[in-house]
């Protein structure tokens, strides 16, 4: 690999700072789902579907300008009994905001690491009701087997990865092989 134009990850500390090191022009965007995720750690059963509409007009506003009112809205409604919520926000915002007012139909492919998390889930399906493996080749080919198969998943086209990719040539224009 030579280069990454977007790398969205989840709060893992240091991560983006691994990727940086390596791939200084990398952009990190963090996950809003693992952000959502985690700022609804705070909040009761009750007030999950409010706190979560509030958090969804900060990722989903058209402007970087409209995300931060937003995000003051948020605070002043919730810092009184969520505090670590807005804080949490305001100190990831630039690796939360980079993306989130790009519209393009295939926006999730930019902000969430579910792919990733798909295939991990995958390969622990198949290796969780083993126990042990006689060898490292035979954990290796069960692995490999798995990885074919869900290959044949993915193999479909990304949709509307057209209409990405022209958002991308224009955003990455510099560093975008040309075919």
């Amino acid at each position: 690999m030579k280069d990454i134009f977007i790398a969205c990850v989840d709060g893992l500390k240091g991560f983006p700072e691994a990727i940086e090191s390596i791939f200084p022009k990398t952009q990190v965007q963090l996950c809003i789902v693992h952000m959502v995720r985690h700022s609804l750690n705070y909040v009761s059963w009750k007030k999950r579907k409010e706190v979560a509409d509030d958090l969804t007009s900060i990722y989903q506003a058209a402007t970087v300008e409209l995300a931060e009112r937003h995000l003051e809205t948020f605070a002043a409604k919730w810092d009184a009994s969520h505090p670590t919520i807005a804080k949490s926000w305001r100190n990831n915002w630039e690796r939360i905001i980079r993306y989130t007012h790009i519209r393009m139909r295939s926006e999730k492919a930019i902000y969430t690491t579910n792919a990733i998390e798909s295939l991990n889930m995958s390969l622990r399906k198949v290796t969780k009701n083993r126990g042990h493996f006689p060898r490292d080749e035979a954990m290796f080919k069960l692995l490999y087997l798995a990885l074919k198969n869900i290959a044949q998943k993915w193999a479909m086209p990304i949709r509307d990865w057209k209409s990405a990719l022209n958002q991308f040539i224009i955003i990455f224009e510099e560093r975008m092989p040309h075919h």
